[in-house]
């Protein structure tokens, strides 16, 4: 399922932290990271379920093994900072061009609604909060891997998660198998959060890859929180 816009006929501010959060992941990518070629600063800064779990930083070469005996190796680089501070780098790095257009894209079409409503300091609270949280439900799912996480696909899941809570009837246009079409939010992203249990379920833990883990952990605690963050305000 990939968004192309919605109904946003009912904003009233213009949600320049959901446009500096798409700057600054783009400008990471494009500088910092230089594309996705900069290893050493992309594993640098990328969050590691062991290191989370043991709060010693890695460094050097490790070896990986599948579920399948196969076996890959790792070179990591040491973090300049505490190895907890990843939780919120990594949330700002990607593993490819695809991987950024894919996320900002979701980050574009469904995060200025969420702001509109919570505001703008509620709204990047929200944003952290539920990217942290997507980070730990997929440390959760192998406490011992060496396999670097990054991206802000967990932050932005709890995004989808608000979302489809406050506005289950609002009209959203994407491409669904292959279809353009106009459905309301809890069919698109429906689509998407049943996508991700049924990849995620069928995913070894410990092989890589996409993040299934933090992607319905993040959806989970945005439908938890949001809520929260929008106490006080016309819902």
């Amino acid at each position: 399922m990939f968004p192309i816009g919605d109904d946003n006929s009912d904003i009233k501010i213009v949600p320049f932290v959901n446009y500096l959060f798409i700057g600054v992941n783009v400008l990471v990518f494009v500088l910092l990271q230089q594309l996705g070629t900069s290893e050493s600063f992309t594993y640098a800064w990328s969050l590691v379920p062991q290191e989370v779990t043991t709060g010693v930083d890695l460094s050097g070469v490790q070896v990986v093994r599948d579920s399948m005996g196969n076996s890959a190796e790792i070179r990591h680089y040491s973090t300049p900072l505490s190895v907890y501070f990843n939780f919120i780098s990594s949330m700002f790095m990607h593993g490819s061009i695809g991987h950024i257009v894919g996320n900002m894209l979701f980050l574009f079409v469904f995060g200025d609604n969420l702001e509109n409503l919570m505001g703008h300091i509620r709204f990047a609270a929200f944003y952290i909060v539920c990217g942290i949280a997507a980070a730990l439900a997929q440390v959760a799912m192998d406490t011992s891997s060496v396999i670097p996480m990054l991206g802000a696909s967990g932050a932005i899941s709890g995004v989808l998660g608000g979302y489809i809570l406050l506005f289950p009837q609002r009209q959203v246009r994407a491409v669904i198998f292959n279809f353009l079409t106009t459905v309301p939010a809890f069919v698109a992203l429906g689509i998407w959060i049943v996508y991700q249990i049924v990849l995620g379920a069928l995913t070894p833990a410990g092989t890589g890859g996409v993040a299934y883990a933090a992607h319905i952990g993040g959806f989970i605690a945005g439908l938890a929180l949001v809520k929260v963050f929008t106490i006080g305000r016309r819902v």
